[in-house]
């Protein structure tokens, strides 16, 4: 191919721009104004996934591996270093005791043991989840144990490796939807895929309106005017040297999606105050205005987001507020209930409405359900817990094994358990502490998908 050396000097300073930015963004995160298909037209994939980030340590006493109050007594903390403290929390609609699932028709009886946060909407759903408790996650600090959930890849200080789950999901399946991945208030990475896996990168609701709504045609920036005007044109070796295989082959590719951003209407999906969505208002207990930014508004989006065949992977961060060192154990539960009841509408939504493919939306859907880290099983001085290493976390829906409990934490301060990882049995001798990346590998390994970057293999006896 021939050199053009009548190349405009702002064209070339605009292709070295743009190399960049697709190499490391094209879809995840520009700022291009909504996608193209009409609603009817979409199809959602025969397989999605939600990740659920609880921010700031969840309290496992509380939640996924709670413990007896007769039996780990105040009188036993010297001995058995827990505390459930169960019996602090001064609102009345929470149990002060582990809570076990009514037996649901046509299940077995629950193999499962809720701490009394995680309330009866969703530990109703006991037969769609594996429990997994135990889990090492070998830091104390928010930033990394955050990231480390996120790609199951240990940190190298706080800077993450390796590439988000949902990225190594889209990468591997390729799904055609406008939105392959959404992440929704969490950090997403790509070390490997084209710009195309990357995560729509939202902070709020209105991010995610602003981004889709097709009722502005005002360009963000001179990067978007010239990469609109830069469609059709010839080109060149120099223009083809920028970026990974090219900026102006990249962008071409990119085309059809961005022709698609210029002309759809895919946000009044997410504009839940419409008459139109009144059923989603209504389902979700929502109110007649937005922002919809609460625990019940997020699980509104994700499940709109995959019922609509917006998107294949939805990465949320669902509540916060549970790095609390101090003050009652009333604050943490409350926080914890209002994220485990919306993940419950969640369930019931996905669990209630049929999926195109034959079943309902669960059968087709993986849930990961995490924190960073825990709290610690004792009550500080200040009347509240600090960091603990050992968590658990929770997995629901297609291609896992349901109602099972896999690994223990230690009935002694709550220390990870060594086990016998091919078995999900504690085994002192021989056995391996749980990781994030076994986690990592399990969600890979249940959709046929390869692991090989975790380094590990899944846990076995959990895959469906």
């Amino acid at each position: 191919m021939k050199k053009n050396h009548e190349m405009r000097p702002e064209r070339r300073t605009f292709l070295k721009a743009a190399a960049g930015f697709m190499g490391s963004t094209l879809l995840g995160g520009v700022p291009f104004r909504a996608f193209a298909q009409q609603a009817s037209a979409l199809a959602p994939p025969d397989r999605c996934f939600v990740f659920v980030y609880f921010a700031g340590g969840w309290d496992q006493l509380l939640a996924l591996d709670p413990r007896d109050p007769d039996v780990f007594t105040p009188e036993r903390v010297a001995e058995t270093r827990i505390l459930p403290g169960y019996n602090l929390i001064t609102d009345g609609s929470f149990s002060q005791r582990p809570l076990v699932p009514a037996q649901r028709t046509g299940a077995a009886r629950s193999n499962i043991t809720f701490g009394p946060a995680v309330g009866d909407r969703l530990a109703a759903h006991y037969d769609l989840m594996a429990v997994v408790r135990g889990i090492n996650m070998t830091t104390l600090a928010h930033e990394e144990g955050m990231r480390y959930f996120l790609t199951g890849k240990r940190p190298i200080g706080a800077a993450a490796r390796g590439s988000s789950t949902a990225t190594e999901v889209v990468g591997q399946m390729m799904p055609t939807v406008p939105i392959p991945s959404i992440a929704y208030g969490v950090e997403t990475y790509n070390d490997r895929y084209p710009g195309s896996a990357n995560a729509l990168k939202v902070s709020k609701s209105s991010d995610l309106l602003l981004t889709l709504s097709a009722s502005s045609r005002t360009l963000d920036s001179e990067l978007e005017r010239q990469l609109l005007d830069f469609r059709g044109q010839p080109i060149t070796c120099e223009e083809a040297a920028y970026g990974a295989g090219g900026v102006g082959s990249t962008y071409q590719t990119s085309r059809g999606q961005i022709q698609q951003v210029l002309s759809s209407q895919l946000g009044d999906a997410f504009r839940f105050e419409l008459a139109k969505n009144e059923a989603v208002r209504t389902f979700y207990n929502l109110g007649t205005s937005g922002p919809y930014d609460s625990p019940a508004g997020r699980a509104a989006l994700v499940a709109t987001a995959l019922k609509k065949g917006i998107s294949q992977c939805v990465s949320i961060n669902l509540v916060g507020g549970l790095d609390t060192h101090f003050g009652t154990q009333t604050t943490h539960a409350t926080n914890l209930r209002s994220g485990f009841n919306a993940l419950g509408m969640l369930v019931d939504d996905l669990r209630g409405t049929a999926h195109p493919s034959g079943g309902n939306f669960m059968d087709h859907t993986t849930l990961l359900v995490f924190s960073e880290f825990a709290r610690t099983p004792l009550i500080n001085s200040t009347s509240g817990r600090d960091h603990h290493l050992c968590s658990s976390a929770l997995l629901i829906g297609a291609g896992v094994k349901h109602n099972v409990v896999f690994g223990r934490s230690g009935d002694i301060g709550m220390a990870p358990s060594l086990v016998d990882l091919k078995t999900g049995q504690p085994d002192p001798n021989n056995g391996e502490t749980i990781l994030p990346e076994h986690l990592i590998a399990t969600v890979l390994a249940s959709a046929g998908l390869d692991y090989s970057i975790t380094r590990v293999d899944p846990l076995r006896p959990l895959l469906a």
